[in-house]
């Protein structure tokens, strides 16, 4: 029995590719929404760290596996992480350094959606935090993750969000 994407062209898969990215950020946006009003604020920022903290490490795993991507350390996180769907809808700025990998984010499409709706931005930090350790964490553990400033922080106009990736020195934990 063939499905929709059996007779899809290459054109129309990135098509409907788009259509999936823009749905999965739907579905994450109306779950936080309904969650925030069924529970308050500060339980649906604490659902959304847990549920980020699982999900972007079975991301990272799945990725890595589909993919046949092998690398570790930093380098093996920036391919992996360039696969990942909340890399591609908020544009991630990853830059490599010689001993680091900095992700800025420009534009925050949570953030500013609340912000269009004359509501604040919301506390993300700790829920990235989650995401990006257990994502890197599934790369290779030995990868640090580090805030450099997200929501509640204060940060520059044009940039959300900067998390800064090390590695662990040898030996250290």
């Amino acid at each position: 029995m063939e499905d929709g994407l059996d007779v899809m062209d290459g054109g129309d898969l990135r098509e409907y590719l788009d259509f999936l990215l823009w749905h999965y950020r739907v579905v994450d946006a109306f779950w936080f929404i309904e969650t925030a009003e069924a529970s308050g604020q500060e339980a649906a920022e604490a659902m959304n760290e847990r549920v980020w903290g699982r999900v972007a490490g079975m991301a990272a795993h799945d990725l890595r596996r589909r993919f046949g991507i092998g690398a570790t350390g930093l380098a093996g996180f920036v391919e992996t992480l360039r696969l990942f769907p909340w890399a591609i809808i908020a544009g991630y700025t990853i830059e490599e350094r010689k001993d680091e990998v900095v992700i800025t984010v420009p534009s925050c499409p949570s953030q500013e959606a609340r912000l269009r709706r004359g509501q604040g931005e919301y506390v993300c930090r700790e829920m990235h935090r989650a995401e990006f350790t257990s994502f890197a964490c599934e790369v290779d553990p030995r990868i640090r993750v580090e805030c450099v400033h997200a929501p509640p922080d204060p940060h520059p106009s044009g940039e959300y969000c900067r998390w800064r990736f090390t590695m662990a020195e040898e030996g250290a934990s």
